[in-house]
C-alpha cells in the first residue's frame, strides 16, 4: 500500500524519523459547493475510517455491541461529531487556496456519522469565507495530516455541487520522486544528529492528491 512507502528510508536510515508514520488510515471525499452565481460557498468532507480505528472508536463509545457492524439512530446520533471537537488553530486537514492563495475556512457544521460494515464514515460541512468566485481562478483541494499521523486517500467521491460548468482534475503525487528525494536527504544526515532540531520536511503534502477545480470566467 502506498502510504507505507515513505517508512522505508525512515525506518532504515533515521529511527527517531520512523515515527513519523501513520497511525490511522482514512478514505476522503469532498463536495464542492457553489451558490446559484456561482460562488464558491461550502466544502462538504467525508472521511471512512479503517476497520481498526473504527473497532476502537465504537469500543470506547459503547456502541455496535451487537457486533453486525452498523448502528442504529440513537448510536448514530451519539456518534456524530466524535472526529469533529478540533483544537484551536486545527485546519482539519484540508487546505483549500484559490489562484495560489490559501483560503479561510469556518470548523466543523452539521456533523453525522454512521458505521459500513464495521467502519465508521463521518461528514462535516466547511463554510467558504467570503464565498469567492472561481471563474478564471484555478481551486485547489487537498486532504492531508503533514505530520503523516493519519493517512488521507482521495478514494470517496470528489463532487462539484451547484455548478455544472466547472471541470475537476486530479493530480496524483509522484511517489517514486518524493521517496528519492527522501533517501538523499536522508542519507545525507549524520549518524549522530540530533534529529528533532533538523528541518527534516512534513510528509503529508508531499503524498496528497491534489484537486484542481477551473472554472469558466462570467
Amino acid at each position: 500500500m502506498r502510504y507505507l512507502a515513505p517508512l522505508i528510508a525512515a525506518a532504515l536510515l533515521a529511527p527517531q524519523a520512523a515515527d513519523a508514520h501513520p497511525h490511522v488510515f482514512v478514505q476522503a471525499g469532498v463536495d464542492i459547493v457553489f451558490d446559484r452565481k456561482g460562488r464558491l460557498t461550502h466544502i462538504k468532507v467525508t472521511w471512512g475510517y479503517d476497520a481498526f480505528y473504527s473497532l476502537l472508536i465504537a469500543e470506547d463509545k459503547g456502541l455496535d455491541k451487537d457486533g453486525d457492524g452498523a448502528l442504529t439512530k440513537r448510536e448514530e446520533r451519539k456518534l456524530a461529531g466524535f472526529d469533529a471537537k478540533w483544537a484551536p488553530g486545527f485546519n482539519g486537514d484540508l487546505v483549500a487556496k484559490l489562484d495560489g492563495q490559501p483560503l479561510k475556512l469556518s470548523g466543523p457544521m452539521k456533523s453525522t456519522a454512521t458505521m459500513v460494515n464495521g467502519q465508521i464514515v463521518s461528514t462535516h460541512i466547511r463554510e467558504v469565507t467570503g464565498n469567492p468566485l472561481v471563474g478564471g481562478d484555478t481551486l485547489s483541494v487537498q486532504a492531508f495530516d503533514e505530520s503523516y499521523y493519519t493517512s488521507y486517500e482521495l478514494t470517496l467521491p470528489v463532487r462539484l455541487v451547484g455548478n455544472g460548468q466547472c471541470a475537476i482534475r486530479r493530480v496524483e503525487p509522484d511517489i517514486d520522486n518524493e521517496l528519492a528525494q527522501m533517501e538523499a536527504m536522508l542519507l545525507s544526515i549524520d549518524a549522530d544528529a540530533d534529529l528533532e532540531e533538523m528541518d527534516i520536511p512534513m510528509l503529508g503534502e508531499a503524498f496528497a492528491t491534489e484537486i484542481l477545480v477551473s472554472c469558466p470566467s462570467t
